[in-house]
C-alpha cells in the first residue's frame, strides 16, 4: 500500500506544480490491482479545491512552495481520512513516514499535526463539502463557451465515476457482456476487475470506447468499400469502427508509441487497415496525392471533455493550451481539402468542451471553403439525443446529456459535405 501511496504522491506533486502528471497512465479503469490507487488519486483531484481550503484553514503559517511533498501528502491524507474509510492511524502513519523519507522529520511532524486535526474534525468538514470541483481558472475558461448554469451542470456530472463503454462487432458478445444498451448501440457496463478477463476479450469481438468517442463514425452511415483517411488515428477505437463497417482505412498518427497500441488493438480484433503511417499529419496532407471519400480528423485538442476520467485537467488547462491546440487544428483544416474527393465528407471531431476547438473552427473552415455544406446530424443521431445537436447541425456532447445512464465525455462532431466549386 505504501508504494501505491508513493505513486499517488507523485501524481499530486505534478498537479500542484502545474505539470502534466508523469504517472497518470497508472490510472487504468478496471485494473484490479490499481483500484485503491485509482480511487485515491481521482478522489483527491476531484476534491482538491475543497481540501486545499481545509488545509489553509488549519495551517497557521504558509506551507513553503518548495514543500510540494508536504502539500501533496496532506491532500492525499485528507482524502483517505474523509472519503475512503481508511483507519486514521494507518493514514497518518503512512503519510508521515512517506514525507519523512522524502524530506525531513520537521516537515513530517508538520504533516502529522495537520492530519491529526483533520481526523478530529471529520464530521464538521464533511458537512461543509458542497461538491465543488472546478477551480476558478477553469470555470473562467468555460465561461467563453457556456453560461454559469450550464457550467454548473457540467461540474455536477463530471465528478461521477464513469462507467465502462464498449463497442461490439456482434450481438452475441454484447449479450455476454450484459450491461445497458445505450442509444446508437454502445454497451455500458459497471465492470470491475481486469478488462482482459472479461467475456470474449480474446475473441476480439469488442473494444473499449466511450459513447461520445464512437459518435463520429456512427454519423457517417454506410462506409462499405469507401476510402477513408483517419488523421490522428491512435489508439484505434474509430479505426476499428470503420474497419468493422467495411471501410478501406489509411491511419496516420505522429506517435509511434500510440500507433503500437493501435496495432495491438487491431491485432486482437483481427482487423487490418490498408495502411498505417507514422508521421506528422499536416505534412502527410501536404504531400499526399491520393483522394479519399472520407477524411476523419480526430484533431489534437485540450481534451477538456475527458475530465471525468482525467480530473487533473481542470487544474492544469489554461487559455494558452486551448489557443495552442486551436492554432494546430486550423493548420490541419487548411490542408484537408486537397485530399478529399468532390462529394466527399469531412468529419471533424475533438474531445474538448471549448467552442474555440469546435464550433469556431467550423466557422473558420466554412469561410475559407464555401463549397462545403454542413450535414445536419439531427437526421442521424435520433430523437433520444436531439438535445446534443446544435442549431447549426453539429453534435455538442456534454456530460449531462446522458445523465440517467451515467453521463458521457464532452465531445464535438461536425460532418461537412464537399461540393463542386463550379456549382456555387
Amino acid at each position: 500500500m505504501a508504494d501505491l501511496r508513493d505513486v499517488a504522491l507523485g501524481v499530486l506533486q505534478d498537479v500542484l506544480s502545474k505539470k502534466n502528471p508523469t504517472t497518470k497512465d497508472v490510472l487504468v479503469f478496471g485494473e484490479e490491482d490499481n483500484a485503491f490507487l485509482t480511487m485515491l488519486t481521482l478522489t483527491a483531484l476531484r476534491k482538491l479545491n475543497f481540501l486545499k481550503q481545509i488545509i489553509k484553514m488549519l495551517v497557521s503559517k504558509k506551507i513553503a512552495k518548495q514543500n510540494v511533498v508536504a502539500q501533496a501528502a496532506l491532500v492525499l491524507g485528507a482524502t483517505e481520512l474523509l472519503y475512503m474509510q481508511t483507519p486514521d492511524y494507518a493514514v497518518i502513519n503512512s503519510y508521515v513516514n512517506l514525507t519523512k523519507s522524502k524530506t525531513d522529520k520537521f516537515v513530517a511532524g508538520f504533516v502529522n499535526a495537520v492530519l491529526r486535526k483533520i481526523a478530529a474534525r471529520k464530521s464538521e468538514f464533511l458537512e461543509t463539502d458542497k461538491g465543488e470541483f472546478f477551480p476558478q481558472a477553469f470555470r473562467t475558461l468555460l465561461r467563453k463557451s457556456y453560461s454559469a448554469k450550464v457550467i454548473a451542470r457540467i461540474e455536477k456530472e463530471s465528478v461521477k465515476q464513469p462507467c465502462l463503454d464498449i463497442s461490439c462487432i456482434d450481438s452475441e458478445s454484447a449479450i455476454k457482456l450484459g450491461g445497458e444498451l445505450l442509444p446508437l448501440g454502445t454497451i455500458r457496463i459497471n465492470a470491475k476487475g481486469k478488462i482482459n478477463l472479461m467475456p470474449d476479450y480474446d475473441k476480439g469481438t469488442w473494444w473499449v470506447q466511450d459513447f461520445s468517442s464512437a459518435l463520429p463514425v456512427k454519423m457517417l452511415g454506410d462506409v462499405q468499400g469507401k476510402k477513408v483517411l483517419e488523421l490522428c488515428a491512435a489508439p484505434g477505437g474509430k479505426t476499428a469502427q470503420l474497419l468493422a463497417k467495411g471501410a478501406k482505412v489509411t491511419c496516420v498518427d505522429i506517435s509511434e508509441e500510440r500507433l503500437n497500441v493501435l496495432r495491438e488493438n487491431l491485432t486482437r480484433l483481427k482487423m487490418s487497415p490498408e495502411k498505417i503511417v507514422c508521421g506528422d499529419g499536416i505534412e502527410f496532407l501536404e504531400n499526399c496525392s491520393d483522394k479519399y471519400d472520407v477524411v476523419l480528423l480526430d484533431a489534437p485538442c485540450s481534451a477538456t471533455g475527458t475530465l471525468r476520467r482525467h480530473p487533473e485537467i481542470v487544474h492544469l488547462k489554461t487559455f494558452d493550451d486551448v489557443n495552442k491546440q486551436a492554432e494546430l487544428q486550423r493548420k490541419f483544416l487548411d490542408k484537408v481539402d486537397g485530399v478529399l474527393k468532390n462529394d466527399g465528407v469531412l468529419v471533424y471531431c475533438t474531445c474538448s468542451l471549448c467552442k474555440e476547438e469546435g464550433e469556431e473552427q467550423m466557422e473558420y473552415f466554412l469561410e475559407k471553403n464555401p463549397n462545403y455544406k454542413i450535414e445536419n446530424l439531427k437526421n442521424m443521431i435520433g430523437k433520444e439525443l436531439e438535445q446534443a445537436v446544435t442549431n447549426e447541425g453539429f453534435i455538442r456532447m456534454l456530460p449531462q446529456v446522458l445523465t440517467k445512464q451515467g453521463g458521457a465525455d464532452g465531445f464535438f462532431v461536425a460532418c461537412l459535405k464537399k461540393g463542386r466549386e463550379d456549382v456555387f
